[in-house]
């Protein structure tokens, strides 16, 4: 991970904004005009200094990519400001900040202009150029134009005229004239269509809009597959992507007043406004008129994508269970080449066996996300991304993690395991079987349907929290059903909107605490759980019950778990938990890799 000098990117954005007559030019998740390549970033560049704010996550890998012209806003401290803070501070005195519309939604607009005229500043304004684009130039990676293609029934458990047809009837419930959907994932999902413009998401840019009698799909005609015409048949038109902003206008335009017969404007009856994600662009929302003509929801669409059908949950258990084989022959792998062999082995090398040994497997596309291999003080970075020819050495006398996925056909996988080849400490062990016992509180949650990820996150934490320690990343994130890794609206954590929205039967969530030690060493595991209805011995309320299902299938290391912290409670949930992953791994090493079967063996014996 190596500092970026940023110096003359940031000289020519500068006199980009000038010419445009800003003060200050706001970038969200731009990895190249800061050098920061975490996910979750937003840079605020004024005429004399810069900020980068980021949270919890990426602290220590965002300290050593960033250079002298930054100051690194660390997100959700005490007395750190928030990016919008920052920005509405530095425009006192009448200053004018910019964006470019596309890539800021609508109430984030509202807000930060509310903030900045507070702070005395002039206003936010849209520049339809992105300046951090122009800065780019030529070096500008082109538009990706991969194929588009069509992820069949087997996989999907629904057509996409069905899902259509939902979607209408929500808007009939809402009396709206129309739906503009803009989140890719959402549209894939819709349309039952997969793509790959974007790195470990199965996805295409596009847009989509819905209306009572209409469906179109905005998108290069070029992209799509020989099949694609024929599934969409003609119930679905398609459009050039950049027909979706000069369309949306005429959208807007098609909504006249309700009148009288003698043309006077009926105050008696509403307005029909066309529903947009609290997620769409200021962009997309002032094309359609403005908060006049347009109301934001939170996406019906990717509600309904969060509820997994029986079809893929069934090929969420399938997947993971293959996934879990491979990861299995990769740890015993690793270990003989470690161990055994005394095979100098960097972190990029080791994550490059690994997604062979996946290839290998039915369904299988590609990784889900860049997968963190890493040793040592290495996993104290909590997105860690090891760098070809730029990684550290993995030290088999220190601690390993390895967070990683792959996307399948039937789903998409996550899983982070943390491994010991030699002698752990003391206080990795203790901070291990803590985070352990965690993970296995959120996995035997058993909660009334209503209840929100928000309020099941004290159940992982509440060891660590014994111990006066903790986890700077939410608990557990949505997963895509061969999609993207990270899906709302639903999660485990402290954010705010995971209180929003309560869980249901059909999420399909991650369960992984952690615990971090700068310099030293990181611990996390995590498994995919499925919420599903839970039969209780008594019904309070009348209300349904929910618990969980794992889908994860490999084992915990028995070398880091210190016994005389579990319950017994805890213990026969491992004992259980491993007898599972035997009883749905072996088979795959039968007779034909004895090296993983032995590995398999030791580590999911009963404790």
């Amino acid at each position: 991970m190596e500092t970026v000098n940023t110096t003359e990117r940031l000289r020519k954005l500068r006199e980009l904004m000038k010419i445009h007559k800003i003060d200050l030019y706001i970038v969200p998740s731009e990895e190249h005009i800061s050098g920061f390549s975490g996910s979750a970033g937003t840079a605020v560049i004024a005429l004399e200094k810069a900020a980068l704010a980021t949270d919890g996550r990426y602290f220590n890998q965002a300290s050593k990519q960033l250079d002298n012209n930054w100051q690194l806003l660390k997100q959700g401290l005490e007395d750190v400001p928030t990016w919008q803070e920052w920005s509405a501070e530095q425009s006192e005195g009448g200053k004018t900040v910019g964006v470019d519309p596309t890539v800021i939604t609508a109430p984030e607009a509202r807000k930060l202009i509310e903030k900045i005229k507070k702070k005395g500043g002039t206003t936010l304004v849209g520049i339809e150029e992105n300046l951090v684009d122009l800065v780019w130039g030529k070096d500008r990676p082109p538009r990706p134009n991969e194929k588009v293609k069509v992820l069949g029934d087997q996989f999907t458990g629904k057509k996409f005229q069905d899902k259509i047809e939902d979607l209408r009837k929500e808007l009939e419930k809402k009396k709206s004239p129309g739906l503009i959907v803009s989140m890719l994932d959402e549209i894939a999902w819709l349309y039952n269509l997969r793509g790959n413009d974007i790195p470990y998401n199965p996805v295409f840019f596009s847009y989509a809009t819905i209306t009572p009698t209409t469906a179109t799909l905005y998108i290069d005609s070029s992209k799509l597959n020989s099949d694609v015409p024929s599934h969409l048949g003609d119930s679905v038109h398609i459009r050039p992507y950049e027909a979706i902003f000069e369309d949306s206008k005429a959208l807007s335009n098609s909504l006249t007043d309700q009148s009288t017969p003698n043309g006077n404007t009926s105050s008696t009856k509403p307005h029909k406004k066309f529903l947009i994600s609290t997620k769409a662009s200021w962009a997309l929302g002032l094309k359609l008129g403005g908060e006049d003509k347009v109301e934001e929801v939170r996406s019906p669409v990717g509600d309904a994508k969060a509820i997994k059908n029986e079809t893929e949950l069934e090929g969420m258990r399938a997947c993971h269970i293959r996934d879990g084989a491979a990861l299995s022959e990769y740890f015993a792998w690793l270990e003989e080449e470690l161990v055994t062999k005394g095979t100098r082995l960097d972190e990029v090398e080791a994550a490059d066996k690994l997604e062979y040994i996946r290839s290998k497997h039915k369904h299988f596309v590609g990784l889900s996300f860049d997968t963190i291999s890493s040793t040592g003080p290495n996993a104290a970075v909590i997105h860690y991304k090891p760098e070809r020819g730029n990684c550290s050495i993995i030290d088999p006398k220190a601690i390993y993690l390895c967070d990683s996925g792959a996307q399948y056909l039937d789903g998409t996988t996550d899983t982070t395991r943390t491994l010991h080849f030699g002698t752990p400490s003391d206080l990795e062990r203790t901070a291990y079987t803590l985070v352990l016992k965690g993970a296995i509180a959120l996995d035997k949650a058993v909660f009334p349907k209503g209840t929100s990820g928000f309020a099941l996150d004290t159940l992982a934490r509440q060891f660590l929290w014994e111990e006066g320690l903790d986890y700077r990343h939410g608990t557990g994130h949505g997963v895509g059903s061969y999609l993207n890794v990270h899906e709302g609206p639903i999660g485990v954590g402290t954010r705010i909107q995971y209180s929003e929205v309560a869980l249901s039967a059909g999420n399909v969530i991650s369960d992984e605490p952690g615990y971090y030690e700068d310099g030293n060493f990181g611990i996390r595991i995590e498994n995919i759980i499925m919420a599903r209805e839970a039969f209780t011995p008594h019904n309070f309320g009348d209300k349904p019950y929910l618990g969980f299902e794992h889908v994860t299938m490999v084992p915990m290391c028995r070398k880091l778990i210190v016994e005389t912290l579990m319950t017994p409670r805890e213990r026969d949930w491992l004992n259980t938990y491993h007898k599972e992953v035997w009883k749905r791994t072996s088979h795959y090493f039968e007779g034909r890799d004895e090296r993983t079967l032995k590995w398999l063996r030791r580590e999911t014996t009963p404790i």
